[in-house]
């Protein structure tokens, strides 16, 4: 198809899937220039674009309204439809995205041979079990004579409203540009990524100790964490768990030095501005394709478990009721590593 006029792509998973689908936005735009490029996503990921310049339009699909769960499924095909799509791009593996897909009727779907219900889709793409993320999404791009082996960095847009939030950040707690901050990311939507937060809170400690300042980040989700620090933290660590939309952690990001973070999407943000990364992995593996790809990222993980990994996303309890894919993580290891990179930026 050599001139499409409206392209559809689809991702309606977590924050970092949405991230990580970007890429494919970014090229198809650079390709089809004169295109309309939309983009569906679930009500909580819809911020991440606001203000993408490669996006026509964000289209908010409330799949989580259990009220809707079947209805809304066939109500938003039913809009899609009437947009006459040419080309519509699923990086989302659901059935329920499939089933969208076929009910849309575009000229020509993209998919995944592993999403359910995939023969669905007019053209089905392999899926690269052990490429990174963005990758494999640009893999779909082959259908239309696009081949892309490299990561493409995906483009976030925060404001001159969201620069602003920040500034202020950085004017209230007395933070400076030449500052080294880092930033740490504790939470994760499932809890066998989450590294203990007690561990969490001795590297804060340790770092204070020795003049270093630290912000953490997190959504409104994560409550409990916030509670917890707020409670806890030392004299040189910001609170800003559930403060901040996600365009502002964005920008913070931006200004870090280092950013300390579990398999969640914080680490795929800060990749994304450019942020060094030390990620912690537990119940998940970077072979997974979700790992930090930038020059100077550091991976921690516990090898040579015979339970791990347990699960593609994580879960909400360890199995075997050790957890030690994360407990064995040494916190003085990482105190260590963020301590050597800060001193390799003077």
């Amino acid at each position: 198809m050599r001139n499409p006029e409206k392209i559809l792509v689809i991702q309606t998973a977590f924050l970092g899937d949405v991230v990580l689908s970007l890429p494919i936005v970014q090229v198809l735009k650079k390709r089809f220039m004169n295109a309309k490029v939309d983009f569906m996503c679930i009500p909580a990921t819809s911020k991440l674009l606001e203000g993408n310049q490669y996006i026509s339009e964000v289209i908010i699909y409330d799949k989580r309204n259990s009220a809707q769960r079947f209805r809304g499924m066939f109500d938003i095909a039913k809009r899609l439809k009437k947009e006459n799509y040419n080309i519509v791009i699923s990086p989302h593996r659901s059935y329920r995205t499939s089933i969208i897909v076929r009910l849309i009727k575009p000229d020509l779907s993209i998919g995944f041979n592993i999403s359910g219900l995939s023969f669905l889709y007019s053209e089905r793409v392999e899926y690269l079990q052990y490429e990174h993320e963005i990758i494999r999404n640009l893999s779909l791009l082959t259908p239309l004579n696009i081949f892309i082996d490299d990561i493409v960095k995906p483009e976030l847009f925060p404001s001159q409203v969201h620069k602003r939030k920040v500034d202020e950040i950085f004017l209230i707690h007395e933070l400076s540009y030449i500052d080294k901050i880092v930033a740490v990311a504790p939470g994760s939507a499932w809890f066998t990524k989450r590294y203990p937060r007690e561990k969490f809170l001795n590297i804060l400690k340790k770092l204070s100790d020795d003049g270093i300042k630290t912000v953490l980040v997190g959504g409104s989700d994560d409550t409990e964490l916030k509670n917890y620090f707020d409670m806890w933290k030392p004299e040189r660590t910001i609170n800003l768990i559930g403060e901040l939309s996600i365009l502002e952690t964005t920008e913070l990001l931006k200004r870090c030095s280092i950013l300390l973070t579990n398999d969640s999407a914080p680490l795929h943000i800060a990749n994304s501005v450019g942020t060094d990364v030390i990620a912690l992995f537990g119940a998940t593996i970077p072979q997974f394709g979700f790992y930090p790809y930038g020059d100077n990222d550091f991976i921690f993980e516990t090898n040579g478990l015979k339970c791990r990994p347990c699960s593609l996303h994580g879960g909400n309890v360890c199995k075997i009721k050790t957890f030690d894919c994360m407990n064995k993580i040494d916190e003085l290891k990482i105190y260590f590593k963020i301590k050597e990179k800060l001193a390799g930026l003077d």
